[in-house]
């Protein structure tokens, strides 16, 4: 039966389009309703149901003649004037496709079409499957229906998908005219919500009604949670509307009355609305109103965001947060807050205080390709150093998933801030580059700030003014001489922010110049050593000079600001000569995992002149009451520095090695009959080496400190990374001095000490995903960061750094991080008298594991080995609960205490429906 029907298809198409798209067709205004037809089983006779006669007004005819060679007698064609066929008003507007796998039956008279098992109907945006589907042309009525076989078992539900909604029901009758429809215990999904309701009434494709409906985020067909309401309205990416309407857990109701109303944001992208607040209890400033504002919504280009918190004791915070973004072209955000902290109850308080403080941030990015050649780009952040210090939490809005949503994070251990505001400019085809920036950098321990405004950089590429247009060959030794130019103006000025005043900053400004004109010259290759000589002449302006003097009524040494117009030069000349070897260890066996071993070393060696120019403003300065002096430049403390002291004649050297090795490792084909051998570059040691000068015109200390460094992976899994300095001299015991002596001279034997040094290891150890299809899938969402800025994404790691628990991966069964730092340096002290050793060694550490495939607990923090402390610290329990998540974060210690419990849903459209519960206790 099935062939006959694709038979009947192919071989009476156009009859069957007539039939079922025409209700009546006109001829001179008069409408045939019905014609005689007739046609037998096997589909093989079908006789003519338009006659002739009457058909058409003789005008419409036209004779056309045929030529001979086609017929021995002209003929005569009747040729219809299609033109005059009017079609009937209730007839669709496109073609109707269908097909179905038992079979078709159609019931001309009643103008009606059956399509039985496996159906399939299509018209324009409209996809309709089911087991069974009947079609009545004459009301363009098409019913989708469910069906049992004989054995009860369901064959299947009616399914139409129209635009991006999806309605799978037990019936559904759908007019193709009037695109409304209705259907009966229907499943269908708005953006993230599931939706179930007895009836439902299409009006148009964006609108929808539902009667007795259920809706909710979990995917299940039981779901763990729904809200329920008699009566609801969808407007398709845009809002669900219900009348009263209930929230039920594991179908019992959770409330007694149900709520007056409800609004659904469905849309997609940003929507404006009502940011919730959140619960919390700080210690010192009672309990509190977080988050609560607005988020708003301008335009394509603009939104902005506005939030309080306020807290039972008085304090209060405001927070403006406006982004801009304009694609291909620029993007940034802007965040202001300013707050009013009261700590303790009342004035009387011992420990009340009261405090106003602000905080800015501004970042912009700039598309390189808005403007070739052009750059602008900013990071601002700014503000008084006691919001710092004194705010628990610093707020940041998330615009990639809608509306603003507020993160808090702990702020007090943030002792850095710094801004940088850079424009950048390069002409085409010119060998010359301008750059303009303005930086800020503020210690919160101390209060000082430091502006330098403004920073300009000009800089011109290396020219070669003795080499032609168009050189053959690689031409004469001079025409690689080349010459270029970098130079800099600079201000800068200093202040103490809870101090501050306009005339502190007017005192405090500084200004200068530098200007540096290197000439080099690359001449050829020597066999296989590479020599380079250089020369360059430097200036740098003043304006302040320092004059430093010993005090004999105080006992220390005092300076004087002398301000004008100061200028200081200098001079060098360098040859150097620089060479690869390469040493390679091969061994025998070829069997042996370890093919061989290489060593690459490649040495440098230069030869430099430097005139004393300095004479004039380096001056020998007695600093301690032994009368020790230290020589001491004038421009010490300025903002380029100065010169080095002397006139030097230096032989300079250095040797960088690494060392790799080649690993054979046997792999088996899928067949598990032959072998292949795959050798591959294994890097024992990345780098190391080692670098010096000497002096020969120097008239003590000749020899310069060695610097020292390495770095390697060992295993692929460890990072290390060292570095130190060692001084070849001598100290006096008294108060630490160099003393022109090598450390090797008195009869013992040593290399130096150790002046500075630091070591930093880290690795990262986690197991191997339950789904690897999973972990791809999450790897690639992080791509998702087009519309926002870098200070924005790392805001977001930060927050997920100190908010591990909300996100936490249960594909990952366990997972372990740790990382290592020391460093030491020896200090002079500001008075003059010795140095002072300062040791830094901490660790890092921060993991989790799954205690069961729902329970995950996890901790973060640092251990400092100084004081054998643990400064920070935190753990979290998570439970995943499918379509909700709880998790609790614990800081038991530390400067900061703080218990916080969470549930929430995991949908992003839920996301302000979460119970909280946090405290906060600050130890001072």
């Amino acid at each position: 039966m099935e062939n006959k029907c694709r038979k009947f298809k192919r071989n009476y198409i156009f009859i069957l389009t007539l039939l079922l798209l025409s209700t009546a067709i006109t001829y001179n205004g008069k409408a045939k309703d019905q014609y005689p037809y007739a046609f037998d089983n096997n589909l093989t006779a079908f006789r003519d149901t338009i006659p002739v006669k009457d058909t058409l007004p003789s005008d419409s005819l036209k004779t056309i003649m045929v030529p001979d060679s086609l017929a021995t007698d002209s003929i005569r064609v009747q040729k219809i004037d299609s033109f005059h066929i009017k079609i009937s008003k209730d007839s669709i507007d496109a073609p109707v496709e269908y097909k179905a796998k038992d079979s078709m039956v159609l019931d001309v008279i009643a103008k009606k079409l059956y399509l039985y098992t496996e159906t399939d109907v299509k018209y324009k945006d409209v996809h309709l499957t089911a087991p069974q589907i009947d079609f009545d042309q004459q009301t363009n009525l098409v019913k989708a229906k469910m069906k049992f076989d004989s054995s009860g078992v369901s064959m299947g539900q009616a399914k139409l998908v129209q635009a991006d909604i999806v309605t799978v029901s037990d019936s559904i009758e759908f007019n193709f005219k009037t695109q409304k429809g209705l259907t009966h215990s229907s499943y269908f999904q708005q953006n993230e919500l599931f939706n179930y309701a007895q009836i439902v009434k299409k009006i148009d494709a964006q609108t929808i009604y539902a009667y007795k409906g259920r809706f909710t985020t979990c995917n299940l067909d039981t779901p763990h949670f729904a809200f329920r309401a008699k009566k609801v309205k969808y407007v398709s990416k845009k809002v669900a509307v219900t009348g009263p309407v209930g929230v039920e857990f594991e179908e019992v109701p959770v409330l007694p009355v149900a709520l007056p109303f409800g609004m659904f944001p469905i849309q997609n992208g940003r929507t404006s609305g009502v940011i919730a607040p959140q619960l919390s209890m700080v210690s010192t400033y009672g309990l509190g109103l977080e988050g609560l504002g607005y988020y708003k919504v301008i335009n394509d280009y603009f939104d902005f965001t506005v939030r309080g918190d306020i807290y039972s004791y008085g304090s209060w915070r405001f927070n403006f947060s406006p982004t801009y973004r304009v694609r291909y072209r620029y993007n940034g955000s802007l965040n202001f807050s300013y707050q009013n902290t009261h700590t303790g109850i009342s004035k009387g308080d011992r420990d009340y205080n009261k405090t106003k403080t602000f905080m800015i941030n501004w970042s912009h990015r700039m598309d390189s390709k808005a403007r070739p050649g052009v750059s602008f780009s900013a990071s601002v952040n700014a503000g008084s150093s006691k919001y710092v210090r004194g705010v628990t939490t610093n707020s940041f809005v998330d615009q990639s998933n809608g509306a603003g949503r507020s993160y808090s994070q702990p702020l007090s251990f943030t002792n850095q801030l710094s801004s940088t505001i850079s424009y950048q400019k390069s002409w085409v085809g010119k060998p010359y580059n301008l750059s303009l920036n303005l930086s800020h950098n503020q210690n919160n321990s101390t209060s000082q700030v430091n502006i330098n405004a403004p920073d300009i950089n000009f800089n011109v590429n290396t020219l070669y003014p003795f080499q032609p247009k168009e050189m053959v060959g690689s031409g004469k030794w001079y025409q690689k001489l080349g010459i270029g130019y970098t130079g800099g103006v600079k201000g800068q000025t200093s202040f103490i922010d809870t101090t501050f005043s306009f005339q502190q900053m007017i005192d405090t400004f500084q200004y200068g110049a530098q200007h540096n004109i290197p000439i080099t010259l690359a001449l050829p290759q020597l066999g296989s050593i590479q020599i380079s000589p250089g020369f360059s002449y430097q200036e740098r302006w003043y304006s302040q000079k320092f004059i430093r003097t010993w005090n004999q009524n105080t006992n220390r040494v005092d300076t004087a600001i002398h301000k004008g117009f100061y200028t200081a030069r200098d001079i060098s000349m360098s040859l150097s000569f620089s060479t690869t070897m390469f040493g390679t260890l091969q061994f025998k066996n070829k069997e042996a995992k370890v093919q061989a071993i290489r060593q690459v070393i490649r040495p440098q060696m230069s030869v430099g002149y430097k005139p004393d120019l300095s004479g004039s403003y380096y001056k020998n300065v007695q600093v301690d009451t032994t009368g020790r002096k230290m020589m001491m430049s004038d421009y010490q403390a300025s903002i380029y520095g100065s010169y080095g002291y002397g006139r030097s004649g230096s032989i300079g050297f250095g040797l960088d090695n690494f060392v790799e090795m080649k690993v054979r490792k046997k792999v088996t084909d899928s067949t598990a009959t032959e072998e292949e051998e795959d050798v591959r570059k294994v890097k024992i040691i990345d780098g190391y080496g080692i670098s010096g000068s000497y002096n020969l015109l120097a008239d003590s200390f000749k020899l310069s400190t060695f610097n020292l460094y390495a770095r390697s992976t060992l295993f692929e899994k460890i990072n290390i990374t060292a570095s130190a300095n060692i001084d070849p001299y001598q100290i006096d015991p008294q108060n630490g001095f160099r003393v022109n002596r090598y450390a090797w001279q008195d009869g013992k034997f040593s290399l130096g000490r150790f002046t500075n040094g630091s070591l930093s290891a880290s690795t990262s150890f986690k197991s191997k995903p339950k789904d690897e299809k999973k972990a791809k899938e999450e790897e690639l969402a992080y791509d998702n960061y087009d519309n926002l800025t870098n200070d924005q994404i790392q805001a977001q790691m930060d927050y997920v750094r100190n908010n591990p628990s909300q996100f936490v991966d249960f594909n990952i069964p366990w997972s372990v991080n740790i990382s290592y730092s020391l460093s030491f340096s020896r200090i002079m002290r500001t008075d003059y008298s010795g140095f002072d050793t300062r040791i830094a060694s901490s660790m890092n550490f921060n993991g989790d594991f799954s205690l069961t495939e729902k329970w995950k607990f996890g901790a973060n923090g640092y251990f400092d080995f100084k004081t054998l402390k643990i400064p920070s610290f935190s753990m979290f329990v998570t439970r995943e609960m499918h379509c909700w998540q709880m998790s609790i974060n614990v800081t038991p210690f530390g400067m900061w205490r703080s218990f916080n419990i969470s549930i929430f849903p995991k949908s992003g459209m839920l996301r302000d429906l979460k119970i909280n519960r946090s405290r906060s206790f600050q130890n001072y």
